[in-house]
């Protein structure tokens, strides 16, 4: 059994996986937004075993909802009815930015790092809740 991590984002929606322990995020793929991705996210799901979903809930910086929140909360309700699982929105302010910073100190070129930037940001937003679950 394990956790899945998504950034959820309009074109794109970045996939984490916890390990069996739920320790540790790793980034799985990135899923281009189209009618597919429900299938997509079904074979995952299936595949890791997943027990529970956490999507990155996107907050303006002085806490307030802004309109992603709402497409967020939209398709978490999408989730919720297609899977039958938890699915858990967690503030995901900054993670995008931390994302970023990891590659560009990795010193992964610009191109790549848009190939590989929402998976990372999932990575992210999946390990702050597993650091949360075990305090």
């Amino acid at each position: 059994m394990r956790i899945m991590g998504l950034d959820f984002g309009s074109k794109t929606i970045g996939v984490a996986m916890s390990d069996a322990l739920f320790w540790t995020a790793q980034g799985v793929k990135t899923i281009k937004r189209s009618k597919r991705e429900i299938d997509e996210l079904r074979e995952l799901i299936r595949d890791y075993e997943v027990m529970e979903i956490v999507i990155g809930y996107p907050k303006n910086m002085n806490g307030t909802l802004g309109p992603r929140c709402e497409m967020t909360q939209e398709f978490a309700e999408v989730l919720r009815s297609e899977f039958g699982l938890e699915v858990k929105l967690w503030d995901e302010r900054l993670s995008t930015v931390a994302a970023q910073r990891t590659l560009i100190e990795a010193d992964v070129s610009r191109a790549k790092r848009k190939q590989v930037i929402d998976k990372m940001a999932a990575v992210f937003i999946l390990q702050g809740y597993l650091d949360s679950r075990s305090k």
